[in-house]
């Protein structure tokens, strides 16, 4: 049966293991170890990358990722195909199917991506939809794992929007048993449904998900502060709405509140000025860029086991993980 990624909760029996297998991965690659360099579970594979919004971590992260796991990465852009015009979701995912390894797809609307990945006959990725974010969020507790070594009684804070990149947070956090603190204005919240399993999985791994209205509240004694762009792409007609978000900055005061050895972390790309100032973007405990980098670690991490587990699985027992 042909296994998808349509939210990171999809992946929540081996979630940890992806991330530990990325963080590893990602060292001896680095290290230039000839196995990991050498390791190519996509060879002979074309992997499509559907892109209906502009990208710059998420375009980079795949077609290098892609290409240093063998396979050829084959970057679609919304005029380049006929995906939802004078073809059918259904109709374009099935003749791709027949040519490709897997299929990622950057879209607006969650149910296309669902679509997409109802009549392949290959893994689909979600490399982005207006409901979930799941690349984003491995990339983000892959980073978590490498600065907390110890996720006993660690809180991540979330202040801004309730978007996609919440949604996926929050199950991510809940999976691996770490509080998740949000603060939303009104009228901004989550989807219920979302909080909803997240909440379910956080009972589950003894941990909990609380929401508030004020940042203050949620970034008291935290270890992680994450926040977004107030308005996302495709709501620039919205301009009213950042009057919302009125005492949301995360700046030096609201750091204030944190534990001492605090990280900031956020999706980029950040409009300083808005959501967060200078001072929190470059300061030593900023980990964004890190973040940025390990989009493509995990993508590779979750790419490898959608496509190919049996490799995935090799590597796995090789770098002592299984």
């Amino acid at each position: 049966m042909v296994k998808h990624l349509l939210a990171i909760d999809d992946v929540e029996d081996d979630f940890e293991m992806i991330l530990k297998w990325a963080i590893e991965f990602k060292r001896l690659w680095k290290q230039g170890d000839d196995v990991a360099t050498n390791f190519m579970p996509l060879d002979t594979l074309a992997v499509g990358s559907i892109y209906e919004k502009p990208s710059t971590r998420t375009r980079v992260s795949f077609e290098v990722g892609i290409n240093r796991l063998g396979g050829y990465p084959l970057t679609l852009l919304k005029n380049d195909i006929q995906l939802g015009k004078s073809e059918t979701v259904g109709d374009t995912s099935q003749v791709l199917s027949r040519f490709l390894g897997a299929m990622t797809y950057r879209c607006f609307s969650h149910s296309d991506v669902a679509e997409l990945a109802k009549f392949a006959d290959v893994p689909v990725l979600n490399a982005l939809s207006d409901k979930h974010h799941p690349c984003q969020s491995a990339a983000d507790l892959m980073t978590v794992l490498e600065n907390f070594k110890d996720l006993d009684n660690l809180t991540v804070a979330w202040v801004g929007d309730g978007n996609n990149v919440l949604h996926d947070l929050m199950l991510a956090c809940a999976m691996l048993g770490i509080d998740i603190h949000y603060a939303i204005p009104k009228g901004y919240e989550p989807e219920k449904d979302i909080v909803a399993r997240a909440e379910e999985i956080a009972v589950k791994n003894g941990c909990k998900v609380i929401a508030t209205n004020d940042p203050v509240e949620a970034v008291s004694n935290a270890d992680v502060v994450y926040t977004d762009v107030f308005i996302s792409m495709g709501e620039e007609h919205l301009k009213d709405k950042i009057n919302s978000f009125d005492g949301f900055q995360v700046n030096e005061q609201m750091v204030s509140n944190m534990n001492d050895d605090w990280r900031f972390m956020h999706c980029l790309p950040a409009h300083r000025g808005d959501e967060v100032t200078d001072w929190v973007m470059d300061h030593k405990n900023s980990i964004v860029f890190d973040q940025a980098e390990n989009r493509m670690w995990a993508q590779m991490s979750l790419l490898t086991y959608l496509v190919n587990e049996e490799a995935w699985e090799t590597m796995g027992e090789f770098m002592g993980l299984i």
